[in-house]
């Protein structure tokens, strides 16, 4: 039986949870929208990050659990730059390891439609490939590329939000994968 959208709960900080409702009510969409049209656009920041010498991918990689938890290593890891969002290079792998470092007590339960959940297992190992660390299940890698989304500057989040849904509806980003696929 094919499933028109995938729940699944996410853990994030309460401040990116709190931007991320604020995203929502912003711009009239729910949540699980603005999730799925997040991920869509942190995919592509995602793929051209490097896999960096410092960070070499182990063979066996750790597994980085769902529940709050430090990165090893991971604060050390300094001096961004004046990089407001997700980026590219050395300063986005130090970013998204930034993000993983930092607790995530707060769990959110959001609704993604299926396509775009299948990209969570490419996100999952593009993370892995990044910062050696296995991600572990796909409400993990959720959980992480939403994290790397939301660390971005807010005013530029709202703006891409707001270019996507002057073309449709909320969620639309989903929608355009079925075609793009």
């Amino acid at each position: 039986m094919d499933c028109e959208e995938v729940m699944l709960t996410v853990r994030i900080a309460a401040a990116e949870r709190a931007l991320l409702r604020e995203l929502a009510r912003g711009h009239g969409a729910d949540m699980s929208d603005v999730a799925a049209d997040g991920l869509i656009d942190v995919v592509p920041s995602l793929h051209v990050l490097p896999v960096p010498p410092v960070l070499p991918v182990r063979p066996e990689p750790a597994v980085l659990p769902v529940a709050p938890g430090a990165v090893a290593g991971a604060g050390a890891a300094s001096g961004l730059g004046s990089a407001t969002g997700p980026g590219v290079g050395d300063a986005g792998v130090l970013q998204l390891l930034r993000v993983l470092a930092r607790p995530a007590p707060c769990a959110v339960t959001l609704w993604l439609p299926a396509p775009v959940a299948d990209l969570l297992p490419l996100v999952g190992e593009r993370i892995t490939a990044v910062t050696g660390l296995r991600i572990g299940p796909a409400s993990a890698a959720l959980s992480a590329a939403l994290r790397f989304w939301l660390a971005g500057d807010p005013q530029q989040l709202a703006a891409g939000l707001a270019a996507l849904h002057r073309q449709g509806s909320p969620g639309l980003a989903a929608q355009r994968l079925d075609v793009a696929a």
